[in-house]
């Protein structure tokens, strides 16, 4: 079978960075990850492997026993940090900079005085990291979710791996519903979300089937996934090459690939090698 690639596809800056400190590590068997350090099945077992600690992402009100404690990618907030050193912890901070500009960005508006709108996923790590240092928010995950807050300002960021589709009509529907309020929209979806968007978007034009690579938490690759199958493509999205079944690709000649920005470029080398290895039904071969 055929496979064609999204142009942009795979694992970023962001997550490249944040493994690489935790290689540079001497002792991993001293430390542990305050979380997830992303959310990737195969990551977090080489993490596993190689002695470091995990603390459950539903239990990180648990102090860790381990002397240094790894801040994911996804961030903390200030408070959580006061708590951990008050602890006594020594902080290896892996925040991925594009988060900490959503943090930064909540708090400017806050000191402004607006009410604040964080768009994404309820609960989510990233989501739980800019909200807890906010006095007053709202965390908003569709446009149906969105209230007349009664205030006169009105901040609105994002949680860096949300669809930019998903965001404008959030932003919109805060303007309808707080017609009185002034609305300010500070963009801050990542550009390698953005990148990996905007690629999809490019490869559904090719192709009307496309396997999908990522961890089954990935709030972005789950926002591809969404995305194909808006646009009426046929989606599947994989952890990994041994979860594909051919029988899936029956009357298929070709498909698309694209993969979650903490993807391992070996893993979409592994999926493509199976894809390729499929047969394309007989009555689609050229004689």
């Amino acid at each position: 079978m055929r496979v064609i690639e999204a142009e942009v596809l795979g694992m970023c800056f962001g997550v490249r960075d944040a493994l690489r400190r935790l290689e540079a590590m001497e002792r991993p068997e001293e430390a542990t990850i305050h979380g997830e350090l992303v959310h990737n099945a195969e990551v977090l077992y080489q993490l596993e492997s190689r002695g470091f600690s995990m603390t459950d992402e539903r239990m990180r009100e648990e102090v860790p026993d381990t002397p240094v404690v790894v801040v994911t990618a996804h961030g903390i907030s200030e408070r959580e940090r006061a708590r951990l050193r008050e602890a006594g912890k020594v902080l290896v901070d892996t925040t991925c900079p594009l988060v900490t500009r959503v943090h930064k960005a909540a708090m400017r508006l806050q000191a402004q005085g607006a009410f604040v709108v964080v768009v994404g996923k309820p609960g989510h790590v990233e989501v739980r990291g800019i909200t807890e240092d906010l006095e007053r928010h709202a965390v908003v995950e569709r446009p149906g979710d969105v209230r007349d807050y009664g205030v006169e300002q009105i901040g609105v960021v994002c949680q860096t791996t949300t669809a930019e589709s998903r965001v404008d009509a959030i932003v919109q529907a805060v303007r309808a519903a707080n017609p009185e309020a002034t609305v300010t929209f500070v963009d801050t979806i990542c550009q390698p979300t953005k990148d990996h968007q905007r690629a999809l978007e490019r490869l559904l034009e090719r192709v009307h089937a496309v396997v999908v690579v990522g961890g089954r938490n990935s709030n972005n690759t789950k926002a591809l996934v969404e995305r194909c199958r808006q646009a009426g493509a046929t989606a599947w999205h994989v952890q990994s090459a041994a979860e594909i079944d051919p029988t899936w690709f029956d009357g298929i000649d070709e498909v698309g690939l694209t993969a979650g920005t903490s993807t391992l470029a070996e893993t979409i080398a592994e999926v493509r090698c199976v894809l390729e290895t499929i047969e394309a039904p007989s009555s689609l071969v050229m004689t």
